[in-house]
């Protein structure tokens, strides 16, 4: 995420390294790299000259005081713009006082509008919310079929009916809801692999007719510009809540991000990071800001591990690796709950600093599925106790795993490897750990 704009910005910001101070000549020099990585990051043009602009105003003139390096100076005024440009704080979503809530959701076809309908229906569900998601893209059945699919997956009812006005469904679906006390109801509307007159018409009149609380524009983060173009085409015709950026997990540049704000005048309300239904984040300008700069998101991660660790199973497991009895059986839980969280590569990153640790380490999630296959392959007395995993065993779990037998000797020498490093965490274990998880130098095999 953003590791082009990530790298050219560093770049940019090493000119101040080795400085005494902070001149009008080198931010001149410095702001015109950024200006170049903001553009090359497919940040809007006036955006860019804005940014650079507010940027210069406040480093030119300002004392470095004490120990603070005007290196660390400009990051700071650097961030603090970003965080400026992006909105400053979360954008929450708006609830009606009178149920029920209704969220249009409007966007191209292919920008993953249905598949975040269902991510956004069982979020809400999760902070005590009953939703409903009603299918309204009259024109092609394998939407509808989708969206029912993700309703079946997430344990979410779906609205349907056969009929081609987009609003009558929608509103027969509010009658439903305050029927079958439904208190928030997404609406998936029709989407185009361009803009025309007859689909901003089509959402148009539906919006008047449901009269939305929220109405979200899903747009894909990797198209750049076109992403912010689209959000303002569709401002004007729907007015707009809020904006929601989908795979910003992929090789984004980060441009969309960086000004849909300047240029449509909505909030990012939520970023999908993805293809899984928990695959969705709150927008935080200042997350964002401090990933885009290598700073990591350390809010995030930690947010991502309490809604998947149990506190009194985590309470559990503590003692366990104090006491030296973290099993293979336990390793394999902790294995299936870090993958719930996402990408191994996305949650590492997310700590200060590894960002650059690795840039140039392959971290292929697959290879994770490896190691469970092995660990799979043995039975509950073996992962109980991998001393007894003699010759004969190693080569009936190799056979049961399609691994080699040296692989499972190498998963083995690591396991008690992590072991030891567990029990001296408090004593700077952390990192030697996490590199004993990357391909190379751990279970990444």
């Amino acid at each position: 995420m953003f590791e082009n704009l990530q790298e050219k910005l560093e770049t940019a910001i090493k000119r101040f390294r080795g400085q005494s101070k902070i001149t009008e000549e080198n931010v001149q020099e410095a702001m015109r790299e950024i200006r170049r990585a903001l553009l090359e990051a497919d940040v809007h043009l006036n955006v860019a000259k804005q940014f650079v602009n507010n940027v210069k105003d406040k480093a030119v003139g300002t004392e470095v005081k004490g120990k603070l390096l005007p290196e660390q100076l400009i990051v700071k005024i650097v961030r603090d713009e970003m965080v400026e440009l992006m909105g400053n704080k979360q954008s929450d979503l708006l609830m009606s006082p009178q149920s029920p809530t209704v969220i249009l959701v409007a966007g191209l076809q292919g920008s993953g509008k249905t598949t975040f309908c269902a991510k956004l229906a069982k979020k809400l569900r999760k902070k005590g919310k009953q939703p409903l998601m009603v299918a309204c893209d009259i024109y092609r059945p394998a939407a509808i079929d989708q969206l029912k699919q993700l309703g079946k997956q997430a344990n979410i009812p779906v609205f349907s009916k056969d009929s081609k006005d987009a609003a009558e469904i929608a509103q027969e679906a509010i009658n439903y809801s305050k029927r079958f006390a439904r208190d928030v109801v997404i609406i998936d509307t029709a989407g185009r692999l361009t803009i025309d007159e007859m689909m901003m018409n089509e959402v148009s009149n539906l919006s008047k007719a449901v009269k939305p609380t929220e109405t979200l524009f899903v747009c894909d983060a990797m198209i750049g510009q076109d992403a912010v173009t689209t959000a303002k085409a569709f401002h004007e015709k729907l007015t707009l809540t809020g904006v929601v950026l989908t795979k910003l997990d992929g090789d984004t540049r980060g441009g969309a991000a960086l000004s849909v704000l300047s240029v449509v005048g909505k909030p990012i309300k939520f970023v999908g990071t993805g293809e899984k239904i928990d695959d969705l984040e709150p927008f935080h300008p200042e997350r964002i800001a401090s990933r885009i700069l290598g700073m990591g998101d350390v809010l995030t991660l930690v947010e991502k591990a309490e809604s998947q660790f149990d506190t009194q199973e985590a309470k559990k497991l503590e003692q366990k690796i104090r006491s030296n009895q973290f099993t293979f059986e336990d390793f394999l839980e902790q294995l299936k709950t870090i993958k719930k969280m996402g990408s191994f590569r996305d949650l590492l990153g997310m700590i200060p600093g590894m960002d650059k640790q690795l840039k140039n380490v392959n971290i292929d999630d697959k290879q994770f599925s490896r190691v469970e296959a092995i660990i799979l392959s043995m039975t509950k007395q073996e992962r109980n106790n991998p001393k007894i995993l003699n010759g004969s065993r190693r080569k009936r779990i190799a056979k049961g795993s399609g691994t080699t037998i040296q692989d499972v000797n190498k998963l083995l020498k690591q396991f008690t490897e992590m072991n030891k490093m567990m029990k001296s965490m408090t004593r700077g274990g952390k990192s030697r750990m996490l590199k004993n998880f990357m391909p190379g130098g751990g279970f990444g095999m």
